[in-house]
């Protein structure tokens, strides 16, 4: 065995030079200034814990790294290609063992390791986000943001009010006070029809199930055939990220069974913090399948921008496109959700200024680092706020930068749509309201 094996993710480590490239892409080191709370300091701290120079038992140790967002902007900021992601996986797991994790992430991480328990809770979680009652609850407290992003799984909605499908509410002159930007060329170049199999997930197949759905009929609509993938269950990125790996191998196993025993081209995953998992699966799991899996691994907009569309409507739209931290960052993909969405007849898209920085979601963060996770929405939400002209939605491709763009929207009284990009795709095709 060589001696990057045995190391583990903490080999990714070892292009570092401690350049400070990685600091100003890094949210919470912009928001507390501590090196410590940077990749920077990360790496150093990692490091010592590998060495054995600082114990996993040490509480500083620990803060810090729980204290990272995992949202992997710090590796295309790196001019020497280290692996943060990996070696910070590592070095979680490590602490876990060591000192085991808060009742909190135990509790969460039991319920999606077992569908018999994450279905039917996160379907009743829908459910109660549909009564309204969460979204009338929602404010910047623990309580109501945990209510906000609640809230923010009742489906394709506003950030106010109940239930309506699209419904976008554009600005009524939509060329008042436009800033010039060039346009975003289409880049969009059709292939043929292609077998699909739809990663269906965990919180998309309950709490977004609508988007599930949508993107079936949108593929379809596209002229590609949906293949039913019965096996599959959760990807197991809350675990990874929170370093309970041998759960997370399980899961990518049971995934990995199932997708590579299907006649199918492409694996098209709706949630870019699934789809960074499933491409790095080969990582986690050493078994000549999850190599096979992974290759066949696309976001939904991959496929999309490579696709036929039939006839479309005008939907005549200012929207402002935020990407997901691991699509942009982990999957490096760029140009496909702009070249959908700019396919789109009367869609005037524009890139959500900082994009390149965490919304403060990351799965589980938002309830373990609440005030830190909230003071990086409000950035966000203060370049949305000054936006001319106001863009009726925002669109983002995962479930935790929705549920937290609604909150926090929501929260500060502003009236916006936050959807995911096929449910724009959907809204042009005709196949929602």
């Amino acid at each position: 065995m060589t001696d990057t094996a045995t190391r583990g993710g903490y080999a990714a480590l070892d292009p570092c030079v401690h350049c400070g490239f990685c600091l100003p892409a890094c949210p919470t080191y912009l928001a507390t200034g501590d090196e410590n709370d940077s990749p920077r300091g990360r790496i150093v701290l990692m490091r010592a814990l590998e060495s054995g120079e600082l114990p996993a038992t040490d509480p500083s140790l620990r803060h810090h790294l729980d204290a990272c967002l995992g949202c992997r902007g710090c590796e295309p900021a790196c001019p020497s290609g280290v692996g943060y992601g990996q070696a910070l996986e590592t070095a979680r797991a490590d602490i876990a063992a060591a000192i085991g994790m808060p009742w909190v992430v135990r509790a969460g991480l039991t319920v999606f390791r077992h569908e018999a328990l994450w279905r039917p809770i996160l379907t009743m979680a829908r459910w109660l986000a549909r009564t309204g009652i969460p979204a009338r609850l929602t404010g910047w407290g623990r309580v109501g943001f945990g209510m906000g992003m609640l809230a923010g799984g009742a489906g394709v909605q506003s950030t106010r009010g109940t239930q309506r499908g699209i419904r976008y509410q554009g600005s009524a002159d939509p060329e008042a006070g436009r800033e010039e930007e060039p346009p975003i060329p289409d880049t969009r170049y059709p292939t043929p029809p292609l077998r699909v199999a739809l990663f269906t997930g965990c919180i998309m197949d309950t709490v977004f199930r609508d988007v599930n759905l949508l993107t079936r009929r949108v593929l379809e609509a596209c002229g590609h055939t949906v293949v039913a993938v019965p096996d599959q269950g959760c990807c197991g990125a809350l675990h990874a990220h929170a370093g309970a790996r041998n759960d997370a191998r399980a899961m990518a196993l049971r995934n990995i069974a199932a997708f590579d025993a299907v006649d199918a081209d492409v694996i098209v995953v709706n949630s870019a913090g699934c789809g960074a998992l499933l491409r790095e699966y080969a990582h986690l799991v050493d078994d000549p399948r999850a190599a096979r899996v992974a290759a066949k691994v696309r976001d939904v907009t991959e496929l999309l921008a490579e696709s036929t569309f039939p006839p479309m409507r005008k939907l005549d739209l200012d929207i402002v496109y935020d990407p997901p931290c691991h699509l942009q960052h982990a999957q490096r993909v760029h140009d496909a959700p702009l070249a959908v969405l700019n396919a789109i007849p009367g869609v005037r898209v524009r890139m959500l200024p900082g994009a390149d920085r965490c919304c403060g979601a990351a799965g589980l963060y938002a309830v373990l680092h609440p005030e830190l996770s909230h003071q990086i929405l409000r950035d966000k939400i203060a370049t949305i706020r000054s936006a001319v002209p106001r863009p009726a939605a925002l669109v983002t491709g995962n479930p935790g930068c929705l549920m937290q763009f609604r909150a926090g929207l929501r929260a500060e009284g502003i009236e916006m749509a936050v959807v995911h990009p096929v449910e724009v795709v959907g809204a042009a095709l005709g196949l929602v309201g």
